[in-house]
């Protein structure tokens, strides 16, 4: 995560067989406009919903880039919640749990994370990236 120090981060966990799938074109969208101000968005996708993420490394960023023109990073599969779930997971949970506690209980989760590493907000997975896209701009301005 040192990559990342400096920078404002939206980090999702993701679903290619999801009804929230198309937010990867939001999530897109969102990069696209701000990376270059200092906004990294980090996709991790995460099998352990209803096994909507079933394939490969490969074929998961495969079907991001040529479904969504997906240029941010996309992590290897992972999972968010148990006794095996990513430390940044682990850290996401802690540091702002959700509204039925600190699990997550779908794909498309967002964490958004300010400049000095600090977890300002958690976002449920109907929240769109277009809402989050305020609180971005006045991150990146800090």
């Amino acid at each position: 995560m040192e990559d990342y120090k400096g920078k404002v981060l939206l980090i999702v966990n993701t679903a290619s067989e999801c009804a929230f799938t198309p937010q990867y074109a939001g999530l897109q969208s969102l990069y696209g406009k701000y990376k270059t101000e200092g906004l990294e968005i980090l996709g991790f996708p995460c099998d352990q919903f209803k096994h909507q993420e079933p394939g490969s490394d490969e074929t998961i960023k495969n079907f991001c880039q040529k479904n969504y023109g997906v240029e941010f990073p996309i992590f290897k599969k992972i999972d968010v919640n148990g006794d095996n779930a990513h430390p940044v997971f682990r850290f996401l949970r802690k540091k702002a749990s959700g509204f039925f506690g600190n699990s997550i209980k779908w794909n498309f989760t967002k964490f958004l994370v300010d400049k000095q590493g600090n977890v300002i907000k958690r976002y449920s997975p109907i929240t769109t990236p277009e809402k989050i896209e305020k609180v971005i701009q006045d991150l990146l301005k800090k």
